[in-house]
């Protein structure tokens, strides 16, 4: 026989009162806690749209950001040719450009001339 064989529980009014008491309180603390616990979870998914989204709307911003960048770039770049293009069409009204222009970007010569194609010197 050991220690605890010697105590006798008690089963009068006041001890089961007190048991069912107890059982009740943690069956309440159950229910508050499983109460709390589906409240969060449904506050996590209400924070997770709006995340999602501001995430994304940040995402498509940087996006954005980046083309702009890029259109810059781009429309640097067509600025120039056209302002070279430009340049060339305004010297192309010059009928002695025009000759010397012929025969540097397409090889013509008269007859009887020997050409010599320096490629530094033919325009682009």
């Amino acid at each position: 026989m050991g220690k605890n064989d010697k105590v006798v529980q008690l089963n009068n009014d006041y001890i089961k009162v007190t048991n069912l008491t107890k059982r009740y309180e943690e069956e309440e603390t159950r229910k508050r806690h499983r109460f709390m616990g589906w409240t969060l979870i449904f506050v996590i998914l209400l924070f997770i749209l709006p995340t999602y989204n501001l995430v994304s709307s940040y995402r498509d911003l940087q996006d954005k950001k980046a083309q702009i960048v890029q259109l810059k770039k781009d429309y640097k770049q067509t600025k120039s040719e056209t302002t070279q293009e430009e340049k060339l069409a305004d010297r192309l009204k010059d009928d002695e450009f025009v000759e010397k222009y012929a025969r540097a970007k397409y090889h013509y010569s008269n007859s009887g001339e020997v050409t010599f194609i320096i490629p530094e010197l033919v325009p682009q």
